[in-house]
């Protein structure tokens, strides 16, 4: 049987379609985190052969945006959700495939109630990107900026 983190993951690789072109790949989605890939590919490196930066922050993007949607599964698509405020770290030069676990800055439980209550919420996403060897290469945070459409 197919979860409703299934299906979020399904219409995000369709709804997202620059994600897609750099390569992310979504991983676990579930309540409040999430994890996607990239693979290094040429399309996805810089002139010192490590991945591109932009890549990076795609990558984190698309983690962060997947937490989200896991956060607020049950109303997802009656809702709007921009992307605020963003900021990235680059702690080490990255190569290889590369995983970012991005998890909601409070229970989205909590996000959820504020939103069916007010019609909007804001909220952070910490976004963690590692290499193959699990060490930090990125650290990210995202300010959501979450709309109901209901």
């Amino acid at each position: 049987m197919t979860s409703p983190y299934d299906m979020i993951r399904t219409h995000l690789s369709s709804a997202v379609p620059f994600a897609n072109t750099v390569g992310v790949v979504l991983g676990e989605i579930s309540d409040s985190s999430a994890s996607a890939t990239l693979e290094q590919r040429p399309e996805t490196s810089n002139h010192i052969k490590s991945q591109h930066a932009g890549a990076m922050f795609t990558l984190g993007e698309a983690a962060s945006g997947a937490a989200l949607a896991g956060a607020l599964a049950p109303v997802i698509l009656q809702s709007r959700p921009v992307a605020k405020d963003a900021k990235i770290s680059f702690v080490k030069i990255a190569k290889g495939t590369l995983t970012a676990q991005a998890k909601t800055s409070r229970p989205g439980a909590d996000i959820l109630a504020e939103l069916q209550e007010v019609g909007k919420v804001v909220f952070d996403i910490h976004v963690d990107i590692t290499d193959t060897q699990g060490d930090t290469v990125a650290t990210m945070t995202l300010a959501w900026h979450v709309k109901s459409l209901a």
